[in-house]
């Protein structure tokens, strides 16, 4: 499965276009920026730090922000992994990254397709704070360590 991936196209630009990986990169990045940068105040939010601020209008403003993130890093990543799909797949570390990947997108949409940010309860809006910050805080370290290690 691994061999049918790498030869499509995309994987075959993914690892031969000069700038096309710097780009698919740097997307990355940005999406993970995105991404971070509006779950880390919203879930310190839910957590019930800056009980001042009112958590509908952040909330307007922060989760479209994480969902575009969200699926800018989705995207990027899945063309970073096309450009060597067999090494990323026989390495824990990557697994590790999908499952806290996961974890942390699935908490955010059971929250959100639940019973909605501003219908849960105290508890669940502190949980789902919680295990985002637990997922994607190790997600990033995971991810960049994959950079460094075989």
């Amino acid at each position: 499965m691994w061999e049918t991936l790498a030869a499509l196209p995309p994987a075959e630009a993914m690892r031969t276009g000069r700038w096309l990986y710097a780009w698919v990169s740097a997307a990355h990045v940005a999406g993970l920026a995105l991404l971070v940068g509006a779950i880390l105040p919203l879930d310190l939010r839910l957590i019930g730090l800056r009980r001042d601020l009112p958590l509908a209008p952040l909330a307007a403003l922060l989760v479209p922000t994480a969902a575009t993130g969200l699926a800018v890093a989705l995207v990027s990543g899945a063309l970073l992994f096309l450009a060597g799909p067999a090494d990323y797949a026989g390495r824990w570390l990557f697994w590790g990254k999908m499952g806290l990947v996961a974890l942390g997108a699935g908490s955010a949409l059971a929250l959100h397709l639940g019973p909605g940010l501003a219908l849960a309860s105290p508890a669940r809006r502190r949980l789902a704070g919680t295990l985002s910050l637990a997922a994607w805080a190790p997600a990033l370290l995971a991810g960049r360590m994959l950079a460094f290690t075989d």
